[in-house]
């Protein structure tokens, strides 16, 4: 097995950053109006608010960190990756299909659940085994985050069907999302060098 190249770390580490740092400044510009803890990320995306080319361009550019991030994590198993690739897929397909300005969007909907369901099942997808694996690729800990991110899901959904805080519950499962790929990446690197070159082999 190759090593990660050490670009993953800019690609992994980028992710939350583009994401909280998008969503931040989207808010500040919707003002007042826009309530955090009860509306989704994806309405400061929504066509013809004030905040539309912000937070476009912060899925945008989470998607393309998730994609390279997919390329370049080598030790992951390819369902792993596969399935980050999907959530980079996923974050691009939202900017494409935004959500309407009012009511909702089938398509958006769609697109938004399957990148929750992606990007919470490549952790355990991209597990192996093995005394080299880096912790992070591990069954138990990839078990660990897959459930976290799935338990986070569903209280998101069941937050947005009792109208309760879908918006806080949201940023914080997709921030747990957006850096798993960067603690994966450190794990890879956080191997002893004998482990390393054994891993790479």
């Amino acid at each position: 097995m190759r090593s990660v190249p050490k670009w993953v770390l800019f690609s992994s580490g980028g992710a939350p950053v583009v994401l909280i740092l998008g969503w931040a400044v989207a808010a500040s510009l919707q003002g007042p109006s826009y309530d955090p803890a009860a509306q989704t990320i994806s309405v400061l995306a929504a066509p013809g608010g004030s905040s539309y080319w912000v937070m476009t361009a912060a899925f945008i550019a989470l998607g393309i960190c998730h994609l390279l991030t997919a390329w370049g994590l080598r030790p992951a198993a390819p369902a792993g990756r596969a399935a980050l690739a999907a959530g980079g897929v996923a974050a691009l397909a939202v900017a494409l299909f935004p959500a309407p300005s009012s009511g909702g969007s089938l398509t958006h909907g769609s697109v938004a659940v399957g990148g929750f369901v992606v990007l919470a099942a490549w952790p355990v997808l991209a597990a192996r085994r093995g005394d080299a694996v880096p912790w992070a690729l591990r069954p138990l800990p990839a078990l660990g985050a897959t459930a976290v991110m799935a338990l986070g899901a569903a209280w998101f959904l069941a937050e947005l069907h009792q109208q309760g805080a879908p918006g806080a519950v949201e940023r914080a499962v997709t921030t747990i999302q957006s850096v798993w790929p960067f603690a994966v990446v450190l794990s890879c690197f956080s191997l002893p060098r004998p482990a390393r070159d054994e891993y790479r082999g």
